[in-house]
């Protein structure tokens, strides 16, 4: 008997594809699936605005207005402040980011208490806790300012309320409360936007555009960032 020599390299097989058993969906698995996505995206239209946009005051010292509001809702932090039992207004703000050469004033909060006494408001119940320049961390840095006023002022403030606007204000509240915590209870109330009507704020691209970036940011506060 002959034995024929076969190399090794003629002994290999290469195999480029394989046959493999894998599950799929049927037809009613793709409709319940699909229907399981519509179900979870309309409950979070329905509830992303007013989570964001959150409404918990809290019985407070001091009203503190975010100064880069529109006028607006300066006009409504005014109101809230008459409706409430307040003692100061305090307005925050870092510097303008546009007009900074020729505005007589330089930051937000000191434009938002000029504002505010244009309106009538009354001087003697007026603090401005402006922010320094930064670049980026805004709220942040406002809140740390906040702080150190309040640990060197001689008022004895406990508690405040803090007036934002719209969704910015769920991460405001966020950032502000745990700056300020535990020294300081920290309450929160949401202005109504007028660039578009918040119960339905995905027909309008201000408000989509709004909504969906002040969900990011909320997520990128609450956990990668200050709380």
């Amino acid at each position: 008997m002959k034995f024929r020599y076969k190399p090794a390299i003629a002994r290999l097989k290469i195999r480029l594809i394989q046959r493999k058993e894998q599950w799929t969906l049927t037809v009613a698995g793709w409709i319940v699936t699909l229907m399981s996505i519509i179900v979870l995206f309309t409950i979070a239209i329905a509830n992303i605005y007013p989570f964001l946009s959150v409404n918990q005051p809290i019985a407070a010292d001091v009203l503190v207005v975010e100064g880069w509001m529109p006028d607006y809702a300066i006009e409504d932090a005014m109101d809230e402040f008459k409706t409430g039992d307040y003692r100061h207004l305090i307005a925050t703000g870092t510097p303008l980011s546009k007009g900074y050469y020729l505005a007589e004033y330089k930051n937000f909060a000191q434009l938002t208490a000029a504002t505010l006494i244009a309106l009538g408001f009354n001087p003697n119940q007026l603090i401005v806790v402006p922010t320094p320049y930064v670049k980026k961390d805004r709220t942040y840095s406002s809140a740390v300012a906040l702080r150190e006023w309040l640990s060197n002022s001689d008022l004895n403030i406990k508690s405040l309320n803090l007036f934002s606007l719209g969704p910015h204000t769920r991460r405001s509240w966020l950032i502000f409360k745990g700056v300020l915590a535990p020294e300081y209870k920290v309450g929160a109330i949401a202005a109504n936007p007028q660039e578009y009507n918040a119960k339905t704020w995905w027909q309008y691209s201000e408000g989509v555009r709004t909504a969906i970036g002040e969900a990011i940011a909320f997520i990128y506060a609450r956990f990668f960032s200050f709380a």
